[in-house]
């Protein structure tokens, strides 16, 4: 039952990616922490977000900024090592809360204006990309600051997205490589890159379908309810 739950959140994450651009860990890791814990189930999302990334980059190649994406990812490729070494200090309980506080801010980091103001530029990009790398290998929720600098720095919505699969692989890459494979079976991890590929597939046959506004919509409402039930697991993890 684990496997089937977590085979239908990667699909169902990686079908809301395709048709928005982002959210494949904002949604998959509420789900994925729940049924695998908070240590290997982020060690799992990150290696579907890079299977997921991996699987879009081919189908926005020609949108890719590759000069701006760089400006993200070098900062994040120095600060992902320190989000390892927070993750490798901290216990199940802590390691709950930290990713649900991570998840909040995801979900409400849009809503403050001034986030996105102090993000444009070279610097803007420095501080967006490090912070991104942070928080890729601690939770697998780079995207907030990734869009924050979007809006901040006028970055065309489209273009944005298609660079973002970039950053998003590159930042899964190395969160594999500090975090380490996971323990669960491999025939397990097949079943689930599978199921992240499936809705990537899907994903691309509806997107013209589908208004990005619904897709948003299940989105919210599914990381929402993730980010809570994995706080409230965190805070029954302190009393026990």
């Amino acid at each position: 039952m684990t496997l089937v739950l977590a085979a239908i959140a990667a699909f169902v994450s990686a079908l809301i990616q395709r048709i928005t651009g982002l959210g494949f860990m904002l949604v998959l890791v509420g789900p994925i922490v729940l049924l695998y814990g908070p240590f290997e189930g982020v060690t799992i999302g990150v290696l579907l977000a890079l299977v997921a990334a991996l699987a879009a980059i081919p189908l926005v190649w020609r949108d890719v900024d590759w000069r701006r994406a760089w400006w993200l990812i070098w900062p994040g490729l120095v600060a992902a090592p320190f989000g390892a070494l927070l993750v490798s200090v901290l216990p199940d309980a802590a390691l709950l809360l930290l990713i649900s506080a991570m998840a909040y801010f995801a979900l409400v980091a849009g809503w403050i204006p001034a986030l996105s103001a102090s993000l444009q530029g070279r610097m803007g990009a420095v501080v967006a990309g490090s912070s991104a790398g942070f928080m890729h290998v601690a939770s697998g929720l780079s995207g907030p600051p990734l869009a924050a600098y979007a809006v901040g720095d006028k970055w065309e919505q489209r273009r944005f997205a298609a660079s973002a699969q970039v950053i998003f692989a590159v930042l899964s890459a190395i969160s594999v490589a500090l975090r380490g494979l996971p323990v669960t079976p491999v025939p397990d991890v097949g079943i689930l890159v599978a199921a992240t590929i499936g809705g990537i597939l899907l994903g691309t046959l509806l997107v013209r379908f589908v208004p990005a506004s619904i897709a948003r919509l299940a989105m919210l409402a599914i990381a929402w309810a993730g980010a809570t039930v994995v706080l409230v697991r965190g805070i029954l993890a302190l009393w026990m």
